[in-house]
């Protein structure tokens, strides 16, 4: 858990897209999480990946028996390109109505234009889905978190993402902003009393992604349905920062 390949091609990131519980679905690549809820009144995304990769999303919705046209709202859980390339080309073929934390709008403006920008404790509800928000700066000064249930044969899942695990941005001379260090070990700290059935990552390498839904696909066995596994990768992620941290001397 918690390693990246190296992609020199997008389409070696490809991923055979699947149901990880209810009614989310991953429908992204190795190098770019997407993930896709299917409301029953239309489809909400979480991000949109790299614009080289887009025809792998769009392909992967297709064959899980969406259509990209029904996609209402683009959830984006933070401003960096990996996670907003492909945004306005979907927008363009859906109409969806776009959200970002607020303090990412303006930095997200060079990839689309934000329709609604997420503040703490904000919700979006679409359907049968209702998304809550916490705001959770570290990696970029907007980044915000987002849980919602689903269900599936009787029983409730929460579902959980944090937003920006990436440690990229806390080395020394590539701060999104100052204070981003002291920002990520709070969010952190906060999201640990976050309880979690379902943990979705950011990024496939976050929680397996690509093992766990190529395991679910051939055998049927879900290993997302873990809920030790969010608080095994935020004590990951504290870990990695004390880490870093200790290169600055």
């Amino acid at each position: 858990m918690f390693e990246r390949r190296k992609i020199e091609h997008p389409w070696e990131g490809r991923i055979e897209p699947f149901k990880i519980v209810g009614n989310v679905y991953f429908v992204g690549t190795f190098q770019a999480s997407v993930h896709l809820i299917d409301t029953g009144n239309g489809l909400i995304l979480i991000d949109t990946g790299y614009a080289n990769a887009l025809y792998l999303v769009i392909d992967s919705i297709h064959r899980l028996g969406f259509d990209p046209k029904n996609i209402k709202y683009i959830v984006h859980t933070h401003w960096h390109g990996d996670h907003t390339e492909g945004t306005a080309a979907l927008v363009a073929l859906s109409g969806a109505k776009t959200l970002i934390g607020w303090q990412d709008a303006e930095k997200a403006s060079r990839y689309f234009t934000p329709d609604m920008l997420i503040k703490e404790g904000d919700v979006l509800k679409l359907g049968n889905t209702v998304i809550s928000f916490i705001e959770t700066p570290g990696h970029t000064k907007g980044t915000v978190s987002l849980f919602f249930e689903t269900r599936e044969k009787g029983k409730t899942y929460r579902v959980g993402m944090f937003g920006g695990a990436g440690a990229n941005t806390l080395q020394q001379g590539r701060f999104d902003y100052e204070g981003c260090r002291e920002g990520y070990r709070t969010s952190v700290h906060r999201l640990m009393r976050e309880r979690v059935d379902v943990f979705i990552g950011n990024h496939t390498w976050n929680n397996n992604t690509e093992e766990y839904g190529k395991l679910l696909l051939e055998t049927g066995e879900n290993r997302f349905l873990d809920d030790a596994l969010w608080g095994k990768f935020l004590s990951f992620c504290e870990a990695r920062l004390d880490r870093v941290i200790a290169l600055d001397v």
